[in-house]
C-alpha cells in the first residue's frame, strides 16, 4: 500500500551506484528503513542534498508490514532549515540531537506525539539564536517519551538523585552515579521545562555541562546497548 507521511532522516548510507538506504522516523509508521533510488545520478529528479541526516521531509512510500525495507515513491522537503546549515554551533547541536534520537528511538509504530516533539525541537534549533541549553532540555524531554523520565520530587528530605534508579532519594547512593546538593535541585527545577524555553535558561556553563554529562550517564542505565555519542565530543569542542 501507499502511505503519505512526514519523516525525519536519522541515518543514510550509499547503496549501489546511485541510491541511498535511509532510516527515517515517520509520523505514520515510526522508524522504518527506506531505499531511495537514482538520487546520486547526474540527472536525478531528487537532489542528493535533500537526503541529509536531520532533514525534515514529506514522503510517499510503498509499505508492506512483512518487509524490512520499503521503497520511496516521492520525497520533498517538509521544512527547509534557514540557519542550521550555516551555523557551526547549531550544526553541532543538531548532530548531537539526531544521534541521540537515532540511538534511542527504535519503535516501528507511529507515535505522533513523539514525532511532533522531534519535529518542533529541530525547528526551534533552526529558529532560535540561543541554543546552548537546548541539548540538555532535549535529552531530558526525550527520556519522557522513551519511558524513563526521572521520577520523584527533590526536597530537603530527598536531596539526592540516583541515576541508576532514576529517582530522588534521601540517602546518598554508595555508587558514584548520582547528583548531589545544588546539582540535584537544579536538575529537578528544569525537568519540566519545554525545549521551547531553552533560550530563557541561564545556567553557569560548568553546571550545564556537568548536568548534560550526568543525563547521558542516566541514558546508559536506562537504554539497552546505549553507546557513546560521537557528536557529543564534537559539540563539547564547539562550546569550549
Amino acid at each position: 500500500m501507499l502511505i503519505k507521511t512526514q519523516g525525519i532522516i536519522f541515518r543514510r548510507v550509499k547503496y549501489s551506484e546511485s541510491s541511498y538506504i535511509c532510516d527515517i522516523y515517520t509520523e505514520e509508521k515510526g522508524l522504518q528503513t527506506y531505499i531511495i533510488s537514482g538520487v546520486r545520478k547526474r540527472n536525478a529528479t531528487v537532489p542528493a542534498s535533500l537526503i541529509q541526516v536531520m532533514n525534515l521531509v514529506d514522503l510517499v512510500a510503498y509499505f508492506r508490514e512483512d518487509k524490512e525495507m520499503h521503497r520511496i515513491k516521492e520525497i520533498r522537503p517538509a521544512y527547509v532549515y534557514e540557519s542550521i546549515p550555516f551555523d557551526v554551533v547549531k550544526g553541532a547541536v543538531g548532530m548531537f540531537m539526531i544521534e541521540l534520537a537515532g540511538k534511542t528511538v527504535r519503535e516501528s509504530e507511529g507515535n505522533p506525539t513523539l514525532f511532533q516533539f522531534l519535529l518542533e525541537s529541530f525547528q526551534i534549533l533552526d529558529m532560535e539564536e540561543e541554543v546552548a541549553h537546548l541539548p540538555l532540555l532535549f535529552s531530558l524531554q526525550l527520556s519522557r517519551f522513551l519511558g524513563f523520565m526521572p521520577g520523584g520530587d527533590w526536597s530537603e528530605e530527598m536531596p539526592y538523585f540516583d541515576l541508576k534508579e532514576g529517582v530522588f532519594v534521601d540517602v546518598l547512593p554508595s555508587h558514584p552515579y548520582n547528583l548531589q546538593a545544588e546539582e540535584a535541585q537544579v536538575f529537578y527545577k528544569i525537568l519540566d521545562i519545554p525545549v521551547l524555553l531553552a533560550k530563557d535558561l541561564d545556567l553557569p556553563v560548568a553546571l550545564r555541562r556537568r548536568l548534560l554529562e550526568k543525563v547521558l550517564d542516566y541514558y546508559k542505565f536506562h537504554v539497552e546497548h546505549f553507546m557513546e555519542l560521537n557528536a557529543y565530543e564534537v559539540m563539547k569542542e564547539v562550546f569550549a
